[in-house]
């Protein structure tokens, strides 16, 4: 092999993923993130209570335009994320084949399982509000409707062990009902969340929707449980002992909380349930009025 053909390994820098943007951790630390074997992959950065803050900043700011937008709108885009992932689909194969200590075709069936989830709550979009909304009976003269809306920013705590289909599975129903997230990456295997910040960016995702924070959940998860500006929490990823604290930090601002749930199989049919965890139900009352000298009503 001559001289010039000799190339330097170019080692891909993680970053986390806060509105839009991918800046490093303002603290400058990292840690390092290894395969199933032990072997070095990369360093991710270790995000701090700053970050942490940073992001909800961002996905406050996001909520208003995000939760503004069609139902219609919303499904368009979780369908361009799946078009985005597809055309990476081979990265996040090595990728999560690496984080979970996968063979090759175990790691594509599981990628191509959070694409077809992408797809999945993509079509949910404009449909949830007519499964958990409609017209009320109500005995006089009113309209009586009760709508779903979004909570607001939400706090995800993602799975361990499911590096990217967990990972998907409970960042897709907090966003495809209107709401924004701020994500906290499976510690032991952060690399796939990362490069989903990747996808997100160049998916037609306003910024700041969806926020990718990697380190200790247990360092910045009590900061974001008992922060005023955020509105709920999915403990998805939290052991025992942290869930039972942060379950008792949120109650400090009455945030919703959805508590760990066992998962024996992240493929099995998510259901409506993590939808509908983070929507509130609007009831408006109208008079129906009458119609010309007769009194008819309509």
């Amino acid at each position: 092999m001559s001289e010039s053909s000799v190339r330097l390994n170019v080692f891909k820098t993680y970053k986390l993923y806060v509105g839009g943007k991918f800046p490093r951790s303002e603290s400058g630390r990292v840690y390092e993130v290894s395969d199933s074997k032990g072997k070095w992959l990369a360093n991710a950065p270790l995000s701090s209570r700053k970050d942490a803050r940073d992001a909800v900043v961002a996905a406050r700011k996001a909520f208003g335009g995000w939760s503004g937008a069609t139902a219609y709108n919303r499904g368009q885009i979780l369908y361009r994320i799946a078009e985005m992932l597809e055309g990476r689909r081979e990265q996040f194969v090595r990728e999560v084949g690496e984080a979970e200590g996968l063979s090759k075709s175990k790691a594509a069936a599981v990628v191509d399982a959070a694409i077809d989830r992408w797809v999945w709550y993509a079509g949910w979009t404009d449909k949830i509000g007519q499964l958990v909304g409609g017209a009320n009976p109500v005995a006089g003269p009113f309209f009586n409707l009760s709508t779903p809306e979004p909570t607001g920013v939400v706090t995800v705590v993602a799975p361990q062990d499911s590096s990217f289909l967990g990972l998907v599975s409970v960042i897709a129903p907090v966003i495809a009902t209107g709401n924004t997230a701020v994500v906290i990456a499976s510690e032991k295997s952060p690399l796939p969340a990362l490069s989903l910040g990747e996808v997100l960016a160049t998916s037609d995702l306003p910024g700041g929707v969806v926020n990718i924070l990697s380190g200790k959940a247990d360092e910045m998860g009590p900061h974001l449980a008992s922060h005023q500006d955020v509105n709920a929490i999915d403990l998805a990823g939290a052991g025992p002992a942290l869930a039972k604290e942060l379950e008792i930090a949120a109650a400090d601002n009455l945030k919703r909380v959805l508590r760990p749930r066992p998962v024996d199989d992240w493929n099995a049919d998510p259901g409506t349930s993590r939808m509908t965890a983070f929507l509130e139900t609007k009831t408006v009352w109208h008079p129906t009025g009458s119609l010309g000298a007769g009194g008819s009503s309509y």
